[in-house]
C-alpha cells in the first residue's frame, strides 16, 4: 500500500488522451516531406502548393466525418465563401495575406455556424441532401450576381501584397508554398490538438452512438455545431489560400465535383487520422498529374480504377493499408524462429 489515493477513471481518461497527443518518429518524418519538396522542385512550387491547400481542405472534411460521423457533399461551400472573401478583400485594396485569411476563416465560421442548425437536424441522407443544396445555391449565385463575383469570369483584379509585408508572390510559387505549408501545419496542430482532448473523445462518442452520449452528460448538439463551425473556417482558409497563390476566384469553388472529389481523398486516405486525408490529397494530387499526362482523354478511368482498388483491399484507406502492413512486419518480426 503505497497511501496514495487510486487515480479516478477521468484522471486516466485524460492521461490516455495526453499520451496518445505526443508526436511519433513517423509524424516527423511526414512534415519532412514538404522541405524536401521545396529543395527538390525549388524553381516550379505551384503544383506542390496546390496539394497543401488540397490537403488543408481535406483535414477539415474529416474533422466532421472522420471525428464526429457527420456526411457531407456540400463542403465546397465554405471553401468558395473563404475564396471569394479574401478575392473581393484583395480586389477593393486590402491585400494583405494574414488579414484575408484570418476575415476568410471568420465568414467561412460564421457560415457554418448558420447552416449547421439545418444540416444537424436530420440524418445522414437529410445531410446529404441539404449540404449539397446549400453549395447549389451558393454556385448559383455566384453566377448570377457578376457584378459582385464576376460569374464564369472569375474574380479578377486582385492585387495581393507581399507576405507579412516582405515576401512578394513571385512566379516560382516559393512565397505561396511556404505560405501554404505553414498555414496547414498550424492548422493541424490545431485540429490535432483538438481530436486529442476532451472535445475530441467525446466527438468520437458521438460518431459511434449518439443517442447514449447525453446519459453521460455530453451536450451533443452544441459539441456538433462547435465542430462543424471550426471546420467550416478550416476550409475557408484552404479556400483563402487558393485565391491568393492563384490571384483568381472563379464560380468552380462551388462546384458539386470539388466537394465528391474532396470526399473521395478523404476516404482514400482514411477518415478519422488526420493524416489519412492530407496522405490521399497527395496520392489523389499526384496521380492525377501522372495518369492525365499519360492518358489525356481516359485518365479518369486509371483513376477511378485505382481508387476503386484502394476502398476494395485497403481497409481504412491509405492510412490503414500502411498500418497493416506495419503490424505484419512487427508480428513477424516478433515471431519466434521455427523449430531447428
Amino acid at each position: 500500500m503505497t497511501g496514495e489515493p487510486p487515480a479516478s477513471p477521468g484522471t486516466d481518461a485524460v492521461e490516455a488522451l495526453r499520451r496518445a497527443s505526443r508526436w511519433q518518429p513517423l509524424e516527423f518524418a511526414f512534415w519532412a516531406l514538404p522541405v524536401a519538396g521545396y529543395l527538390a522542385f525549388g524553381d516550379d512550387l505551384v503544383f506542390l502548393t496546390q496539394i497543401a491547400i488540397t490537403a488543408l481542405f481535406a483535414l477539415s472534411l474529416d474533422l466532421i466525418l472522420g471525428y464526429a460521423g457527420i456526411i457531407s457533399l456540400g463542403h465546397a461551400a465554405f471553401f468558395g465563401i473563404g475564396a471569394y472573401a479574401a478575392g473581393m478583400l484583395a480586389q477593393h485594396g486590402w491585400g494583405d495575406p494574414l488579414a484575408g485569411l484570418a476575415v476568410s476563416a471568420a465568414c467561412a465560421a460564421v457560415a457554418g455556424f448558420l447552416t449547421s442548425f439545418v444540416v444537424l437536424r436530420g440524418a445522414d441522407l437529410t445531410r446529404l441532401m441539404v449540404t449539397l443544396a446549400i453549395a447549389m445555391m451558393l454556385f448559383d449565385a455566384a453566377n448570377k450576381f457578376t457584378d459582385i463575383t464576376g460569374g464564369v469570369d472569375g474574380l479578377q483584379g486582385m492585387q495581393s501584397a507581399p507576405l507579412a509585408g516582405r515576401f512578394p508572390f513571385d512566379l516560382y510559387g516559393r512565397t505561396g508554398y511556404v505560405y501554404a505549408v505553414v498555414v496547414l501545419f498550424l492548422l493541424f496542430h490545431v485540429a490535432r490538438r483538438l481530436t486529442h482532448s476532451p472535445l475530441g473523445a467525446s466527438l468520437q462518442g458521438i460518431r459511434q452512438n449518439a443517442g447514449r452520449m447525453p446519459a453521460l452528460g455530453t451536450p451533443v448538439a452544441a459539441r456538433l455545431v462547435a465542430i462543424y463551425t471550426i471546420a467550416a473556417a478550416f476550409a475557408g482558409a484552404a479556400g483563402a489560400l487558393l485565391a491568393q497563390t492563384t490571384q483568381f476566384v472563379s464560380i468552380d469553388v462551388f462546384a458539386f465535383s470539388r466537394s465528391a472529389e474532396l470526399m473521395l481523398i478523404v476516404v482514400l486516405g482514411g477518415t478519422g487520422t488526420l493524416y489519412g486525408p492530407m496522405l490521399g490529397a497527395i496520392v489523389f494530387m499526384v496521380a492525377r498529374q501522372v495518369l492525365s499526362g499519360i492518358e489525356p482523354q481516359y485518365w479518369e478511368f486509371w483513376l477511378g480504377a485505382l481508387l476503386l482498388a484502394i476502398v476494395l483491399f485497403a481497409r481504412g484507406g491509405l492510412l490503414g493499408l500502411g498500418r497493416q502492413i506495419v503490424h505484419r512486419l512487427r508480428a513477424k518480426a516478433a515471431a519466434p524462429d521455427g523449430p531447428a
